[in-house]
């Protein structure tokens, strides 16, 4: 078995139609172009597997690690319900531009038309203009009769619930809840392994070949949520030095880390990987296999084999994620 060191990787970036130059700008990801949207951390989706960038085990991938280690890296109670598939997404994104919206199916459904997962996904807002904001649901309870006039009288807007958004407010989006990203806002995103998409209405904007995106809005008509409900916003303690629960999801769990000095977590009974996403300043994690540093808009991934994990800072804001 591989000493598995707190593990780095390189960004899978992608470039989207709405997409901008926040990801180079703000945390330095190595962009070639003016629309890159998602910078891709941790990643098995089928042809973009993540490879490690630091340490002994530089240029292997993901997949390879999680074969040959998998109870040691990911945990035995996550090998038993999801097998050597990594089970979360880790991603940031920078909308310059609206999303589209969109909605995501649940298992069941992912599993019977896509052989995927189900996609439940969270936010956490790192930088965001001025009157920046996300749609999140529809403003009141709508009937799919409504829904689909809407859709053909493309007036679906108005039917959407908009949340002014800053720095540090966190959304949970539970599968089948229409929602979209909108313009000037950089977050950091953790989902479910899925890259399952039901795009509804994309405000009739065209490619650089001048096509209209696909829509899928008979897909979307099964898998939505047509109520109105008020269980995205998430609150948490923002309590410094301490660990403060975010999220306890079947899918995953995160918690906020505000760190003005050194911290030791004891994880030797976790039994799940830990990762850390730096959302502000900067830190070194360490397990008894090694360290990584960790700045800004970087990710770690520390193994279930783990007994403590040492974070070393002056400051830093962490997502802590597990399963």
């Amino acid at each position: 078995m591989k000493a598995l060191y707190p593990l780095k990787f390189n960004p899978i970036l992608k470039d989207r139609l709405w997409g901008g130059t926040k990801l180079g700008d703000i945390f330095g990801k190595p962009i070639t172009s003016d629309i890159v949207g998602e910078s891709w951390e941790i990643s098995t989706v089928e042809g973009d597997v993540s490879v490690v960038a630091n340490g002994v085990l530089a240029q292997a991938s993901l997949q390879e690690l999680i074969d040959e280690n998998s109870e040691a890296l990911l945990g035995k109670s996550v090998v038993e319900r999801f097998g050597t598939a990594f089970p979360i997404l880790i991603k940031f994104i920078d909308a310059k531009q609206d999303l589209s919206i969109q909605l995501h199916p649940n298992d069941e459904l992912a599993k019977k038309r896509h052989n995927s997962f189900g996609k439940t996904e969270m936010w956490y807002i790192m930088d965001a203009d001025k009157d920046a904001n996300l749609i999140v649901g529809f403003n009141k309870t709508v009937t799919k009769e409504e829904y689909q006039k809407s859709i053909e009288n493309n007036t679906l807007e108005t039917l959407m619930n908009y949340e002014k958004v800053k720095e540090g407010d966190t959304f949970f989006i539970n599968t089948g809840k229409i929602h979209a990203i909108g313009a000037g806002v950089v977050l950091a995103e953790i989902q479910q392994t899925s890259d399952v998409t039901y795009r509804v209405f994309d405000f009739n904007r065209k490619d650089k070949a001048g096509n209209l995106r696909e829509l899928h809005t008979d897909l979307a008509l099964d898998a939505m949520d047509f109520e109105k409900k008020d269980d995205f916003k998430v609150v948490y303690s923002d309590q410094k030095n301490t660990v403060n629960r975010m999220v306890a999801s079947p899918y995953f769990k995160t918690n906020y880390l505000h760190l003005t000095e050194n911290k030791e977590i004891n994880v030797a009974q976790r039994d799940s990987f830990t990762i850390y996403m730096c959302v502000g300043g900067k830190a070194t994690i360490a397990n008894e296999y090694g360290e990584a540093s960790l700045n800004k808009g970087e990710t770690v991934l520390v193994s279930a084999n783990s007994t403590k994990i040492n974070i070393h800072t002056k400051e830093a804001t962490l997502l802590e994620v597990t399963i």
